[in-house]
């Protein structure tokens, strides 16, 4: 019978060759599982339900969020179901466990006023603002995670068509329609801005001064003084620009199952959590402007 570390290992291999995980889940997945096998002899009998249920006492107990000791039960589950495949283990221990009861944070989205004062916030006199203005109105237009939208390839827009080809995690390809002013704004960025910087070895769309990719953390400077420059009170990051997208779609009327496959969810519960966004809106329009609210 193999020692847990050496099952640990197998098990995180299967998880980079089979699900396409970043190194960063791989490495939280990592860390989780190392938790589970500090206190232990290395034999997989010893994972009992009653010591990874005193385990996850003691978690809470030091003051771990609910949150995050949820998220390492699923990863502790997630080997012991793969221990049980190996036949090292004849049940799962976790079975009966119960994941800790988290409260749903609902996600941030700003008003359409406010939205509409940050796009029109970069100045087009210069290549930057041109720039920005261009990944503004992408970003909103199409709701992309903020690493999509900065590595995004010139290739994977297709201007004719109006959409982009999306890489989302788990290396998952989506196409994305991208609405008529976001277009104009590519358009105008690929006419006199890109050509300024870009080499012939540039592959993304949009590039910073050197001409290599735009990083996060710089597109995300640039987000907070634009909402400084057009006077956006709200907390606004590249996320809450994501959130925005989709729950003005949702208040459009916008299908749920569409805006799921807009954003690169896997999974239907994650997008419905934006309708929780709206339905809390609608309720304060309601309290503030009807007569009888």
């Amino acid at each position: 019978m193999q020692h847990l570390d050496a099952y640990a290992d197998d098990y995180l291999l299967e998880l980079a060759t089979t699900r396409g995980l970043s190194k960063h889940t791989l490495d939280a997945y990592a860390r989780d599982v190392n938790v589970l096998l500090k206190d232990g002899n290395g034999d997989p009998a010893s994972l009992t339900m009653e010591r990874i249920a005193l385990q996850l006492a003691s978690e809470l107990d030091r003051g771990m969020s609910a949150r995050s000791t949820a998220r390492r039960l699923s990863a502790w589950r997630g080997f012991c179901r793969y221990l049980v495949r190996e036949r090292s283990l004849a049940e799962d221990p976790t079975t009966l466990l119960d994941r800790p009861k988290t409260r749903t944070k609902l996600p941030k989205a700003i008003g359409l006023d406010p939205m509409l004062r940050l796009l029109d916030a970069p100045s087009t006199n210069d290549t930057q603002g041109i720039r920005d203005r261009a990944m503004l109105q992408l970003m909103y237009a199409s709701g992309l995670r903020v690493s999509e939208l900065c590595t995004l390839r010139l290739g994977n827009f297709d201007r004719d068509r109006g959409i982009v080809r999306v890489q989302g995690k788990g290396d998952k390809a989506r196409l994305v329609p991208v609405g008529e002013t976001a277009l104009n704004a590519i358009d105008l960025y690929l006419k006199e801005g890109r050509g300024r910087h870009a080499t012939a070895k540039s592959k993304t769309l949009f590039v910073s001064p050197r001409g290599g990719a735009l990083t996060r953390q710089g597109f995300w400077k640039n987000v907070k003084r634009y909402a400084r420059i057009a006077g956006v009170v709200e907390f606004v990051s590249p996320h809450v620009l994501r959130h925005t997208f989709a729950t003005h779609l949702l208040e459009g009327g916008a299908d749920l199952r569409a805006v799921q496959v807009m954003l690169g969810h896997a999974d239907l519960a994650t997008t419905e959590i934006y309708t929780k966004v709206t339905d809390d809106r609608v309720l304060r329009a309601h309290a503030k402007h009807h007569p009888r609210g």
